[in-house]
């Protein structure tokens, strides 16, 4: 197959185009035919060795964790999706290797669902990573409740206006920091604008003089001790940036692969409550270029890498010996 790799860290130069190994499918893997892969911060920072302490590279690494597709064979241990079935993921493993930047991938069935109806397969893969981050921190960290005011920081991004959508969801009033030219688009999201910067407490107390009830932290630094300053009592504070939030009296999240919150998400998109605006498309060969666009951290939404689509005809993959031996002449073996 096609795909993208590196195999040593460094800057967007040390990706390479080319052919890689098919992937084998794992008892509980599903593979699938990528249609797009969407870029997330996350990439870049695992290209440059940042998150090395927590994940080790076992190169040659694919890049990409988030991914909408099509599934080409499910696993021989799972009954739940089915060869044409559309699906979405966040690919995340223990480690990396294996990622979504290539023109098949096997992910675990833990990390995926049901494509949203209605929705492009380029929207939808900029659904995962980022909507799961924003699910997760609002429902099950902050709690968010309907009638509260809670303050989301880059709200024009990737995260962030998906955090504001859903927020707005669970009916709360959102407040979210966003430069003067994005400040429409977040309107459009269903948040309130305020600029970022020097005086960003001011402006947030000149129109929630009582503070917010939730802070959604995505940028960190001197940010963190503003949020904090700016919480009602018994006010809640979470990061995704820095773990220093953690001094400030708030809880640092990072994102976890969940089938049942994904499935949420779709259910979402589907209804229309949130969707995912796509700055930018780029073809799979200029992942490089797309890593350059994000590491600027400029973009309004999401960017997206695409894979050119035919359907397969007769292809055999590696697993499918395997999916013999577990043909109905060996039931009751295991």
């Amino acid at each position: 197959m096609k795909g993208i790799s590196y195999r040593r860290y460094g800057g967007p130069e040390v990706l390479e185009y080319g052919e890689l190994p098919d992937p084998k499918v794992g008892p509980d893997q599903v593979l699938v035919k990528v249609r797009a892969a969407a870029v997330n911060p996350v990439d870049w920072k695992c290209r440059e060795g940042l998150l090395d302490a927590v994940l080790d590279a076992v190169f040659p690494v694919i890049p990409g964790w988030d991914v909408s597709g099509v599934v080409v064979q499910p696993g021989v241990a799972v009954p739940e999706f089915a060869v044409g079935d559309e699906v979405i993921g966040c690919v995340r493993e223990d480690f990396l290797s294996r990622g979504t930047f290539a023109e098949y991938v096997a992910a675990p069935v833990r990390t995926l669902a049901r494509k949203p109806r209605g929705v492009s397969f380029e929207e939808a893969a900029g659904l995962p990573l980022a909507g799961l981050t924003a699910y997760q921190v609002l429902v099950r960290t902050l709690r968010v409740r309907r009638g509260e005011t809670v303050l989301v920081h880059a709200a024009a991004g990737g995260v962030g206006s998906l955090a504001v959508q859903i927020a707005a969801h669970l009916g709360a009033r959102v407040i979210g920091t966003a430069g003067e030219r994005n400040h429409e688009y977040v309107r459009t999201l269903g948040g309130e604008p305020v600029t970022y910067g020097e005086g960003l407490g001011e402006r947030v107390r000149g129109i929630a003089p009582d503070g917010v009830e939730a802070v959604f932290d995505t940028v960190g630094g001197d940010t963190l001790k503003t949020s904090a300053d700016l919480l009602a009592p018994e006010g809640r504070l979470a990061s995704v940036a820095d773990p220093q939030v953690r001094a400030h009296g708030g809880r640092y999240c990072f994102v976890r692969p969940d089938a049942e919150d994904l499935s949420r998400l779709s259910e979402l998109a589907e209804q229309g409550a949130v969707s995912v605006h796509v700055q930018q498309v780029f073809p799979l060969e200029c992942a490089a270029d797309a890593q350059r666009l994000s590491q600027e951290g400029r973009t309004r939404g999401k960017i997206v890498v695409t894979v050119d689509w035919e359907p397969d005809e007769g292809a055999v993959w590696a697993g499918d010996d395997e999916r013999a031996l577990y043909s109905t002449s060996q039931e009751g073996t295991f």
